[in-house]
């Protein structure tokens, strides 16, 4: 995997935890439970996404369709629904930066949807 900081970046954002799913090969980060980014390795039996370690991530439908659109390493999201996650390549040349921005979305998506109270606990407002 050429993005070395992917893991301390992800479990750096506010609130952030880390499991594996075992059935799945799934490196998972969640908010209170709440999936917000997933990293694996799918078999080549997927097609597209076969042999490739990728990270899938939260993004909304319109911004989605216009990062496929610009970015060969990013497609639908794998395992996942298609309008609201994207899958990203990570053996491709998607931008350091524009990873770490679609991560931070994901995480803020994630954390938006969380009652208030838990907002603030995690942001410590």
């Amino acid at each position: 995997m050429k993005y070395d900081w992917l893991d301390e970046y992800l479990l750096s954002l506010p609130g952030a935890e880390k499991d594996f799913k075992p059935e799945w090969q799934w490196f998972r980060y969640m908010i209170r439970g709440k999936l917000f980014a997933a990293v694996c390795t799918p078999e080549a039996k997927y097609e597209t996404y076969g042999g490739h370690d990728l990270v899938n991530l939260k993004c909304a439908p319109a911004e989605s369709e216009l990062l496929r659109a610009r970015y060969p390493e990013i497609l639908p999201g794998f395992y996942c629904d298609k309008r609201l996650w994207i899958a990203c390549l990570l053996d491709g040349d998607l931008p350091d930066e524009v990873l770490r921005d679609l991560c931070a979305q994901s995480h803020r998506l994630i954390l938006q949807k969380l009652p208030k109270y838990i907002q603030k606990e995690i942001l410590g407002d």
